[in-house]
């Protein structure tokens, strides 16, 4: 029998996942797989901030893909700090990281490595065979061939039109070609924007922020507003002002003009302390991007189309105020690839196979994307946040980590711990 032949739409985190789960199994030779991506040739500099691995789900995709040596030549483990303070640095929650260099604490359950987005997207498009990738192919729309077929043809942006595909994947992201062929949903706008800056070589550019922030992460919010710093592993400091904004916020002013952002923000963030305001004010001009923050309903769900499937962003794009976006598309990578790989051998099961994949990956990702919306109403809708409602976002943080009975447990610790923190501060 000929081999399954899989197309795969989207080279980020999620696709090159998947291509890497497929092609580096035994059964590699019983199928082929195509990645195409619209960008024209490899850029993994401008690919956003930090990330952690969580051991259930980004760690162990890149376990099953052989990638957990070269993971560990990039993870930080000193980036795991984190403290969460409001407009006057006011710490709420401070956790210390690992020492520079150092592995972690030799225990998964709990360890959970930074890496840039940049180089995990370079380390798993590395891990391609050669030629997996094709450059430069914006895909414009996906079409039955012949109409009611289980087989689908790609159509590009160049004309071109490629076709014979037992399965086409969409991680294309948000905006979704593929995801048109299974629903009508389209990402709404979540309320919350800002913009995205970097400051290079922030130990010698800001050096009380590089100080704050220690090589981890630094989230602050008040009345509505955030600032959202993270250390990256070249040295420089990732910010996000992620705020309450109407949808028409970006005609207000010139988004694009840097020195009218920094002014904007020098006023909106006048009561906060300076060395917060100095992620945007000392930030390299050349790099601010505005962003409005999607998502798509927490409870999306379709009928499933033989032949057709997403994951990632495009199944389930979500605001990243619990940062699990990354952790849940390669979940979604290495639950794909063994449905796939199960089908190799009887081909008719493909289809069945996929569709008890997306009934998974529903539940799966509800759960996360209810965990996203609470926290982001913990910290922008809740008044006197995080004074108030710092207990139910910490909670939420912990839940996709422990099990029910051990919430049940931290619960009430949580509540007296933040109880008695209020009476003294």
């Amino acid at each position: 029998m000929p081999p399954l032949k899989i197309a795969i739409i989207g080279a980020g985190p999620a696709g090159c996942t998947l291509a890497r789960l497929l092609l580096s199994c035994p059964q590699t030779r019983d199928l082929t797989c195509t990645i195409f991506e619209a960008e024209s040739s490899p850029n993994f500099r401008s690919q956003g901030g930090t990330l952690d691995l969580h051991t259930r789900t980004g760690q162990a995709a890149l376990k099953a893909g052989g990638l957990w040596d070269e993971f560990l030549k990039h993870a930080r483990y000193d980036g795991e700090a984190i403290k969460i303070a409001d407009k006057n640095l006011l710490c709420y929650v401070n956790i210390g990281g690992g020492k520079v260099g150092s592995k972690g604490t030799g225990r998964p359950e709990i360890d959970r490595p930074e890496i840039d987005r940049p180089v995990l997207r370079e380390m798993l498009y590395e891990s391609l065979p050669e030629g997996t990738v094709r450059w430069d192919k914006k895909l414009v729309s996906v079409t039955a061939t012949p109409p009611a077929s289980s087989k689908h043809s790609l159509n590009f942006a160049d004309g071109s039109t490629e076709s014979g595909f037992d399965l086409i994947v969409g991680a294309d992201g948000a905006w979704s070609k593929v995801r048109r062929l299974l629903t009508d949903e389209q990402p709404f706008y979540s309320g919350i924007a800002g913009h995205q800056c970097s400051i290079p070589d922030a130990r010698q550019n800001a050096s009380e922020l590089f100080d704050l922030v220690n090589r981890g992460s630094l989230f602050t919010w008040s009345d509505g507003k955030g600032l959202f710093i993270q250390y990256m592993g070249d040295g420089s400091i990732n910010s996000s002002t992620w705020s309450r904004r109407d949808v028409d916020w970006q005609k207000a002013y010139d988004v694009h003009d840097a020195a009218v952002v920094k002014e904007v923000c020098r006023k909106e963030y006048a009561d906060w302390d300076s060395r917060l305001v100095d992620c945007v004010l000392k930030a390299d001009n050349s790099t601010f991007v505005p962003r409005d923050l999607f998502m798509l309903p927490i409870d999306i769900r379709w009928d499933g189309v033989p032949g057709v499937t997403v994951i990632g962003d495009a199944a389930h794009v979500m605001t990243p105020f619990a940062g699990e976006g990354v952790n849940l598309a390669m979940e979604d990578s290495l639950r794909l690839s063994e449905a796939i790989l199960k089908s190799v051998d009887t081909p008719r099961q493909l289809a069945s196979n996929v569709r008890a994949f997306e009934d998974d990956m529903f539940v799966r990702a509800r759960k996360t994307q209810q965990a996203t919306y609470d926290m982001m109403a913990a910290i922008y809708h809740t008044p006197g946040s995080p004074r108030r409602g710092i207990e139910r976002y910490v909670l939420k943080a912990m839940e996709n980590e422990m099990g029910w009975w051990m919430m049940i447990l931290v619960t009430p610790i949580v509540y007296v711990w933040f109880g008695v923190f209020k009476m003294i501060w």
